[in-house]
């Protein structure tokens, strides 16, 4: 390995567009509106949780463009929170983003790949008699070791330079985006029997679903404080759906013209997005019968609208969707990351051979540390409890980065910003307050998302102290 001076630029708009856009869209829509459903109970809530996962995810985004004009180089997040605070803040998210947050999220798309690839070799299953090794606390399936290849795979086609990861996340999210809006469109025109108007006769009903030990719903009326608890609990599926929109700022060393095309492509890819959200689930609602939607086979709920709509062969289409889908979003998840701890490295906060450039400008050793940590947790089977749990340390980080925005416009005004925060300040405030109000009600509602989360950043106090001690050694 050699050390090179700097990453290649080589990306454009439209790379780091597909970068956002594909990070984003995993499995999460395909799954997580059945249980959106059933803690708000309505079509209406449905809808508006998706729509204001997606204006907070805008939000935020147009506020980072700011941010990545100011400070156009590797690492991203990272950078801004060391920027605007100290490094010590910077490193807890490094940190978090280590330990769980990115490797958790790489674990998890893994095994939704596998999972889905299950339809077609029903090893892949992960049920009982598939399992290769049950431990008592741990159990081995298939599935996870196809996870896993999946991830050496994409380490190691991304160790070979940045243009061949480019190459497989353009190509695999052109295809996915065109394969959704083709899934949509085929929902609105080609099914007999719609439920639109019966679904919307329930409007923005509020109530939360009980399903007894035979399958039977019953709905609870819910209002009030407990109707922002549910909304809060419901978004946790949904943010976990749009997260992975800020991986393209920790490459903005590899794009062309940065201080322009990564803040415009935060935009371009969280609106586009988030337009393909909303259009999905009102597909869902025109297709399936409400009680379905909160209960479909195994909360496949997009399983459920292509066999409405395509008969027989929509199980095979959907699944084939998804695994395009997952292994799309799995590689800019891979692809993103290292360059975290590449900068991590280069503040001397990280493994010192992460921050080291192999013979194609890439951090070989980075990527391969977070191979091993991704891998660890798909056997781990721990990955969706722990993402439920840091979803709260998620976006108190990202109200935290955004606060940033004006604590530098009073620290370094000086510092060239070739864009400027849109709406600023209104925007950016908007967004504070629904992220302090999110973190808030799932403390109250739903602690055991909280502390978990919380615990794991605070972790990192320790391991900081323990890096500057030995840095200075």
């Amino acid at each position: 390995m050699s050390d090179q001076q700097a990453f290649k630029p080589s990306l454009g708009l439209l790379d780091a567009t597909m970068i956002v856009a594909g990070s984003m869209i995993g499995s999460g829509i395909f799954i997580v509106s059945a249980d959106i459903v059933r803690h708000v109970g309505s079509p209406g809530w449905l809808i508006a949780v998706w729509a204001i996962t997606g204006f907070m995810t805008l939000s935020a985004a147009l506020s980072y463009g700011e941010l990545s004009g100011m400070f156009p180089k590797a690492g991203g997040q990272y950078v801004y929170l060391k920027e605007a605070y100290n490094p010590l803040i910077g490193f807890l998210y490094g940190w978090s983003f280590f330990s769980v947050i990115q490797t958790g999220t790489i674990a998890a798309v893994g095994v939704a790949f596998a999972k889905f690839a299950g339809y077609f070799i029903p090893s892949l299953n992960m049920v009982d008699e598939n399992a290769l090794l049950n431990l008592g606390f741990v159990k081995i399936y298939p599935a996870q070791l196809l996870a896993i290849f999946l991830v050496i795979l994409l380490t190691y086609i991304n160790t070979k330079g940045i243009r061949e990861g480019k190459l497989i996340q353009t190509t695999f999210t052109v295809s996915k985006l065109l394969a959704l809006f083709g899934l949509i469109v085929c929902g609105f025109l080609f099914v007999d029997l719609n439920h639109w108007s019966d679904n919307w006769s329930k409007g923005f009903i509020s109530q939360s679903a009980i399903i007894d030990a035979n399958g039977n719903i019953t709905w609870n009326a819910i209002g009030g404080i407990t109707l922002l608890g549910a909304i809060a609990a419901s978004m946790t599926g949904s943010i976990f759906s749009s997260d992975a929109w800020n991986n393209v700022t920790f490459i903005a060393g590899e794009i062309k013209n940065p201080k322009r095309n990564i803040g415009l492509s935060l935009f371009l890819g969280t609106l586009l997005v988030t337009l393909i959200y909303v259009a999905t689930n009102l597909m869902y609602l025109y297709v399936i019968p409400f009680d379905k939607i909160a209960q479909p086979e195994e909360d496949r709920l997009a399983v459920a609208a292509a066999s409405i709509i395509f008969g027989a062969a929509g199980r095979s289409i959907i699944a084939i969707l998804i695994m395009v889908s997952t292994f799309g979003c799995l590689n800019g998840l891979v692809l993103a990351g290292a360059r975290v701890y590449y900068t991590m490295a280069q503040d001397g906060l990280f493994f010192k051979k992460a921050g080291v450039l192999n013979q194609n400008a890439v951090p070989q050793w980075a990527l391969w540390s977070q191979a091993v940590v991704g891998s660890i947790l798909c056997l781990s089977g721990k990955y969706g409890q722990l993402l439920d749990m840091v979803s709260f340390v998620v976006v108190i980080f990202y109200v935290l980065t955004i606060i940033g925005i004006f604590i530098l416009r009073r620290k370094r005004p000086d510092v060239e910003r070739p864009y400027k925060a849109f709406g600023y300040p209104l925007l950016p405030l908007v967004y504070i307050a629904m992220g302090l109000t999110f973190c808030g009600l799932l403390i109250v509602f739903k602690p055991e998302y909280t502390w978990p989360g919380l615990i794991i950043t605070l972790l990192g106090i320790p391991l900081y102290f323990f890096a500057l001690k030995t840095n200075r050694s």
